[in-house]
């Protein structure tokens, strides 16, 4: 099987630079598909710590006047990832988050600096570098939607292009006004190209015009054609249906395997889960909570926003304490929801314990030490906290959304007779539907027996990347042949 070389091209990846879930999925792909045959180098920006973990750097390119400078393209390794970097400080040299001030507002020019990532992906699938031509440009997310079109507005040869939507709700929308400053040609702008209510949208361009469209679940395919999904969207990707297809997400299952991980404070495995306990009690001592082994200890790992449905945990915290459980937050997000878990943390010490922020090791402890963990969201692309609480016996209790739908089987009273339960989902996502799930998951707690063959079935899940590479492997093979 010959090789196949794709560019993949993102605005963040892991372990450089992560605010999200994007990270993780450009981060893990690489490595996920050289099994296949498939060489993947991936082009980022370079954002001061991409640049300072560059390893054996060499300048492929020199660009004059891109958007409003000079620029260089960078070859080289970081993370054990092949990386183009397009080193322009004017665009990139800022400290911090790659999207947002210290203000917390959006940078004033993220159109410009993620048209140039965009721009610079496409002249490379146009044959920029005769020894670095990818036979695929694959791009991620809206801050890369452009890189298509581009392509397409050439009019010359260009490599088969791949969109891939991790969240519908980001899109990427810039004034009419932008047009010649973004190098789009003026026919571009319209239904059939790059126009979306009246605005550039960088998300709908790459939509549009890419030659294949895939997403992050199964069920988040089907959803994102929906009204309710599309997010004023879902008309175009009706009217693409045929090229449109969900592939689930995976999870690095060497970083996150509770047998070797050196985050947590004892080992443990599905055929040996003693040290399940170890975790547990060191979780609770952390958080302040009661140093209870047989207390039932629902987790959150999340940003806590309406999306993620928190606001409904909050409204049913009640329930959940009194069924004698024990509430582990960990995660920052909208000032009411993380104000009102702070609140509920000093009225129920013992009970409910919060660490206001992200921290990755801490992370790997709350997989470890809780018995059930929490993603009430209200949409969910795909969702990597269950896939981890899957591999660390940390049964989800999730929404019945997106790819929560896809990678949990529901613990009803047929799997339960059959004994093939992974954790428990609920629908639809209200405050009594979520009170309900954890009235049903409190009472599955009390049949140890079961209990423990759902964390046997979900540990012994599979949650890799094996699958979802051969899947995307299938799909670049096939629209390669398809561009012969």
């Amino acid at each position: 099987m010959s090789t196949l070389n794709v560019l993949s091209v993102a605005s963040e990846v892991y372990p450089l630079v992560k605010t999200g879930g994007l990270a993780d999925v450009v981060g893990a792909l690489p490595a996920a598909l050289e099994p296949e045959a498939i060489h993947v180098t991936t082009l980022v920006p370079g954002y001061p710590a991409v640049i300072a973990a560059l390893e054996g750097a060499e300048t492929v390119h020199i660009f004059h006047g891109l958007f409003g400078g000079d620029a260089r393209l960078l070859k080289g390794r970081a993370g054990g990832l092949d990386l183009l970097v397009l080193e322009a400080p004017y665009l990139y040299e800022r400290p911090g988050n790659p999207y947002v001030g210290a203000d917390g507002r959006d940078w004033h020019d993220n159109a410009i600096r993620f048209a140039a990532l965009a721009r610079v992906a496409a002249d490379l699938g146009l044959g920029l570098l005769p020894d670095l031509r990818p036979d695929i440009v694959h791009a991620h997310d809206w801050q890369t939607g452009l890189a298509p079109a581009y392509m397409r507005y050439s009019g010359r040869p260009h490599a088969p292009s791949v969109m891939t939507v991790h969240n519908m709700a980001f899109q990427g929308q810039y004034g009419r006004e932008l047009m010649q400053v973004l190098g789009l040609p003026p026919h571009a702008f319209s239904m059939e190209g790059v126009e979306y209510y009246g605005t550039i949208g960088f998300l709908k361009a790459g939509l549009q015009l890419a030659d294949r469209i895939t997403t992050v679940s199964p069920t988040y395919a089907v959803e994102i054609r929906t009204p309710d999904g599309g997010m004023g969207l879902d008309g175009l990707l009706r009217s693409r249906v045929g090229v449109v297809s969900g592939i689930l997400n995976g999870i690095d299952d060497t970083v996150w395997n509770p047998a070797t991980d050196p985050m947590i404070a004892a080992p443990f495995s599905a055929e040996s889960r003693n040290g399940r306990a170890a975790n547990k009690a060191a979780l609770q001592a952390r958080l302040g909570l009661d140093a209870d082994p047989a207390a039932l200890v629902f987790g959150v790992i999340s940003r806590l926003t309406w999306q993620k449905g928190l606001d409904l945990l909050l409204e049913r915290l009640g329930t959940l304490l009194g069924t004698g459980a024990q509430l582990a937050i960990l995660g920052s997000g909208e000032p009411s929801i993380a104000e009102g878990f702070a609140r509920a943390a000093q009225l129920n010490p013992g009970r409910v314990g919060m660490f206001n922020g992200y921290d990755e090791p801490f992370a790997h402890l709350v997989q470890a030490g809780s018995d059930v963990i929490l993603v009430p969201s209200r949409f969910e692309p795909c969702g990597l906290t269950q896939l981890c609480a899957l591999r660390y016996g940390a049964l989800p209790l999730v929404a019945r959304v997106g790819g929560l739908t896809d990678t949990v089987i529901d613990a009803n009273e047929v799997a339960r007779a059959a004994g093939i339960g992974t954790g428990v989902q609920f629908g639809p996502v209200t405050a009594d539907h979520l009170e309900a799930a954890i009235l049903r998951t409190a009472d599955l707690w009390q049949d140890r027996p079961y209990w423990k063959k759902m964390q046997t079935n979900a540990m012994k899940t599979d949650v890799s990347w094996r699958r979802p590479a051969a899947a995307y492997a299938r799909l670049f093979r096939s629209l390669r042949a398809e561009a012969g």
